[in-house]
């Protein structure tokens, strides 16, 4: 079992193996469906494209559905600046019962009577917004002593995850649905948990309490209103058809300041060679671009990801289209 909310996997790039296929670029924003792995819904999206690579931006537990941006080819390449970017979720908290998952998959481990009120709920939020220090689930796929800690658990091994600062920009409670459950939204950094928000504000509240319902609804700059069902993905009659649905390799760029440079930089930079720059760089709204990572452009291609210092542009990787 994997973490609910992706971020356990945003230090490094999740991609599919090379296999035979097009030479597919782009996002694939999918609506992941209950009770499949992430892995295999880039399977299916890779074979529904005949793509010779793909990768997701973050996993989402089978349990769990919604926003699941699917890279292929060479948007790959852009896979950690999405996972960098806010995610949102929409889930469901069941009062009263504790879970070895913090899930409905789990074990029950502990229970209460107690049911939190509204205003007690409302009351108790605040405290979880901002920088707070949460540990992880025991069932994540974070590595303790080289191995993930879900699979520890499963073999009932002792696993010891330490508090880590995440961050919390808003949570709201949408609704009390009845004495036992309670719907919430939230969006948040990555390395946020929902199911160890759950488990600790139920805690809060003097009771216990699981996730019972997970949606994703915000992956960076990709949104479930945009994305595409994998059965209607599936359903199309063929790879052509299935990448017309395709979103730009710079989709996954839309947070990183973007140069539009001309040919003989391009070049340049296509060589692995340090462009260096007459005037001050602006973007397309002529806002300056501050020293840092930016990707160059041109002629509406993307051309490279690179890293801007006092005029000077290093390439960091290049796209190869």
């Amino acid at each position: 079992m994997t973490a609910d909310a992706t971020q356990e996997m945003a230090p490094r790039q999740t991609q599919g193996r090379r296999r035979k296929g097009r030479p597919v670029h782009g996002w694939m924003v999918i609506d992941k469906p209950r009770d499949i792995t992430s892995t295999k819904v880039v399977g299916k999206v890779r074979r529904s494209l005949d793509a010779a690579k793909a990768g997701h931006s973050g996993t989402l537990d089978p349990l769990a559905t919604g926003v699941l941006p699917v890279a292929l080819g060479e948007a790959t390449k852009t896979v950690p600046y999405v996972v960098d970017g806010v995610k949102s979720y929409r889930f469901t908290a069941c009062w009263g019962d504790e879970r070895s998952t913090d899930d409905t998959e789990g074990e029950s481990v502990a229970n209460s009577d107690h049911r939190p009120t509204r205003a007690d709920i409302e009351a108790e939020l605040p405290g979880f917004v901002g920088e707070i220090l949460q540990v992880p689930p025991t069932y994540s796929a974070i590595k303790v002593d080289g191995r993930r800690a879900y699979d520890l658990a499963r073999r009932h091994q002792a696993v010891a995850l330490e508090a880590r600062p995440v961050r919390i920009d808003r949570l709201a409670l949408i609704a009390v649905i009845d004495g036992d459950h309670a719907e919430f939204e939230m969006d948040c950094g990555k390395g946020s948990y929902v199911r160890a928000l759950v488990r600790d504000l139920a805690r809060a509240l003097g009771t216990r309490g699981h996730v019972t319902a997970l949606c994703r609804t915000r992956v960076g700059p990709f949104l479930l209103a945009d994305s595409i069902s994998l059965a209607e993905l599936e359903a199309l009659d063929d790879s052509v058809a299935a990448s017309e649905r395709l979103r730009p390799v710079s989709a996954g760029l839309a947070d990183v300041p973007a140069l539009s440079i001309n040919a003989d930089q391009a070049a340049k930079l296509k060589r692995g060679q340090v462009v260096y720059l007459i005037r001050p760089p602006v973007d397309d709204a002529g806002c300056a671009i501050e020293d840092g990572v930016l990707w160059t452009r041109f002629a509406d291609r993307p051309i490279a990801l690179a890293e801007l210092r006092t005029g000077e542009v290093r390439p960091v990787r290049v796209f190869n289209f």
